[in-house]
């Protein structure tokens, strides 16, 4: 695997806490959809792999443990919207949502 986040994989991503990852993750998700409405199908497809990448490493976070039923949901979401049928139909509107919780909380240094 081609890691695009290299120097978050070898450790520093262990140290940010939960919601400073998510909101990392939803500036992904973010550049994902932003190049999407752009008809730039090649850097959205290349956003998404940073998003799917950065999730994964939340996944595998021994401190996350607690809440891996939901990363992997999101996970799962996420493929389905962007890559599969859109069976939980979801939409650019919701994920920015949910995302924007997390940037917000982070920017108020909320954790």
């Amino acid at each position: 695997m081609n890691l695009q986040h290299k120097k978050l994989a070898f450790g520093n991503w262990n140290e940010l806490t939960l919601i400073k990852q998510m909101a990392n993750i939803g500036s992904e998700v973010e550049r994902t959809i932003s190049w999407k409405n752009k008809g730039n199908l090649e850097y959205s497809k290349m956003a998404f792999i940073r998003t799917l990448e950065l999730l994964d490493l939340t996944i595998t976070c021994d401190k996350n443990r607690k809440r891996l039923k939901e990363l992997t949901r999101v996970r799962e979401a996420l493929v389905d919207y962007f890559e599969g049928d859109n069976q939980f139909s979801s939409s650019d509107k919701l994920w920015q949502k949910y995302f924007f919780a997390f940037n917000y909380s982070a920017r108020m240094n909320f954790d």
